[in-house]
């Protein structure tokens, strides 16, 4: 789905980082855990995710080697300025690239490997992007890389609320001028309880029989086109927006 940079503003605007919550004209609402759990199914139980951002006693590149079997090179690759791997920081299209497309006849360590690989890509490039272009800090790389049980038993939807909640703090500073976190699920969380700002719903259009239907509830907005509202547009109506226009 497209994202709606005007709409997220708009309600940027209207967060208050005091009560963690948007002031409207008849009141206060905010994104909750049971939100991010219907829109997203991610787990809400489970182990908090709390990982030291300090480096392995033989840096992230020996530790990337060790559990992935990929060698990190020590210099910039195609025209940029850094290596794939600088301060902390792991360029994901490079790790894309660099693995290729799984082989036919893969064994089970490479189709481990590979699943490993998407999960990677599954949280620093959707659920947990940060403003730098495609990297992700190697922090979670001690999540990723540990056993598939303990994978499973964290509390992902929990780690995404608070770095919703923690992007949309940052944002009140008027010198902030993008937001990382998964933004994605606000706006689908906007669409659903303020309705007025939403795009015809793709999903109005589905058979019975339609796969997706078997998704998170989210997934209805899959392939919804932005109503190209303005930034001013969406400021007056959040404006006078009143109580019926509100879903719960």
């Amino acid at each position: 789905m497209e994202m709606d940079n005007n709409l997220l503003t708009a309600m940027v605007e209207r967060w208050r980082k005091e009560t963690h919550t948007f002031y409207l004209l008849e009141g206060e609402m905010t994104i909750t855990l049971k939100d991010v759990a219907m829109l997203t199914e991610l787990p809400i139980n489970g182990d908090a995710i709390i990982e030291s951002s300090a480096k392995p006693l033989n840096g992230w590149g020996q530790f990337i080697s060790e559990r992935l079997g990929i060698n990190i090179p020590e210099e910039a690759q195609e025209g940029r300025r850094v290596p794939p791997l600088h301060k902390s920081m792991l360029l994901i299209p490079w790790l894309v690239r660099t693995v290729g497309e799984l082989p036919a006849d893969a064994t089970d360590a490479q189709i481990e490997r590979y699943a490993r690989i998407y999960l990677i890509c599954l949280v620093g490039g959707f659920l947990f992007p940060n403003k730098s272009g495609g990297n992700m800090h190697c922090m979670w790389l001690r999540v990723l890389l540990e056993d598939w049980d303990e994978i499973v038993r964290k509390s992902w939807g929990s780690a995404c609320l608070a770095m919703i909640y923690s992007e949309l703090c940052k944002c009140t500073d008027p010198k902030t001028k993008q937001a990382g976190g998964p933004m994605f699920i606000l706006q689908l969380w906007v669409w659903e309880h303020l309705p007025t700002f939403a795009p015809i719903c793709p999903a109005n259009s589905w058979g019975p029989d339609e796969p997706l239907r078997q998704w998170a509830y989210g997934a209805r907005w899959i392939g919804a086109i932005t109503s190209g509202t303005s930034l001013d547009g969406y400021r007056q109506h959040l404006d006078r927006i009143e109580f019926n226009e509100v879903t719960f």
